[in-house]
């Protein structure tokens, strides 16, 4: 079968390995494909260099259809489609209070160990979620990305009638506001890139750019002096976070989306002049999850719309080499089986 390493240094060869069976506890996937995640860019780049163990396979974004199962796993039957929530929860602590996705020791597959840019994938059962057989699976590897957007909507609490802003219309920042828009809200995109707001645009959203307009005047023109009841920061930079705490409301939530790897600077005057809540949100939840296939399986908002391209695995130095030079693109997806 064909497989994608990563070897360091922005290297990504493809290589021919066996199959192999399944061990206790695990079921063979024949992936069909798999989506190129931030993260594997930012491993790409070096930027995670000391948690990957090189050569590895990466990948975590994916669908697939079950084509073998170990003796011990129940529950399943070879020719289902499923996709995996790649989260290895087994070193759960009873100080981790439950909230296993973000315990304190765990693992995320296709980064801390091999990951779904391969044909066969191998894969602990209990991380499978089952798909309708109606399902289009290359709108399936969505799902994991979706899951995130969904746990963060779910987390901000957002109502209808309510108004959130989400900054940064990149992949993730166009899903939250498509999630946030289905529960009703009453949705504003903040990016600066043009061609992402075109996209946004298309996509039905109410996307503008902030170095051309004023964001926050815009926003109390939109909600009659109110502000956003809810702010997602997606964009991870230091005028994203100046903004945030200006554009919000009384009494609004931000929601912590992007990852900093870096002490920022926070107006911490305006969480107390406002009464604000900030609120960190980590990957998913099982619910998500099942939610995210649910959205996904009836189709009724525009996914398709956010796949940009298609390539085998046999094109994966090029693929990642591209996002590099087009960083307007959405979603690149890798097919696994070509």
């Amino acid at each position: 079968m064909k497989a994608t390493v990563y070897e360091g240094n922005k290297s990504f060869s493809v290589i021919e390995k066996e199959i192999e069976n399944p061990q206790a506890g695990e079921v063979r996937i024949k992936v069909a494909y798999s989506g190129v995640c931030g993260t594997d860019v930012h491993i790409y780049h070096g930027m995670m260099d000391k948690r990957v163990s090189m050569p590895i396979t990466i990948g975590h974004e994916m669908s697939g259809t079950i084509d073998a199962i170990a003796d011990d796993v129940s529950g399943f039957e070879i020719g289902e489609k499923v996709v995996v929530r790649p989260l290895d929860d087994r070193g759960v602590k009873a100080s981790d209070k439950g909230f296993n996705h973000i315990c304190e020791d765990l693992k995320f597959i296709g980064i801390d160990s091999p990951g779904s840019m391969q044909q066969y994938w191998n894969v602990p059962a209990f991380t499978l979620h089952k798909l309708k057989a109606e399902t289009d699976l290359k709108l399936a590897a969505l799902i994991e990305p979706l899951s995130v957007a969904v746990h963060d909507v779910r987390l901000s609490e957002l109502k209808a009638s309510e108004t959130a802003v989400v900054l940064g219309g990149g992949p993730i920042g166009l899903l939250v506001a498509m999630v946030a828009k289905e529960t009703g809200a009453n949705v504003i995109v903040s990016e600066v890139n043009e061609n992402r707001i075109a996209k946004a645009k298309e996509l039905g959203l109410n996307a503008v750019n902030p170095t051309k307009i004023d964001l926050v005047a815009y926003v109390k023109e939109q909600t009659k002096g109110r502000r956003a009841d809810v702010v997602f920061e997606v964009a991870g930079v230091q005028p994203t976070l100046d903004v945030m705490t200006e554009v919000s409301g009384i009494r609004g939530r931000i929601l912590m989306v992007a990852i900093h790897g870096q002490k920022k600077e926070i107006d911490l005057f305006k969480f107390f002049w406002k009464e604000l809540k900030l609120i960190g949100a980590r990957v998913y939840e099982k619910e998500d999850y099942e939610r995210a296939i649910d959205l996904i399986t009836k189709n009724e908002l525009p996914f398709e719309d956010m796949i940009t391209d298609v390539q085998p695995l046999s094109k994966i130095q090029q693929v990642f080499e591209n996002i590099d030079n087009n960083p307007d693109g959405m979603k690149v997806l890798m097919d696994c089986q070509s």
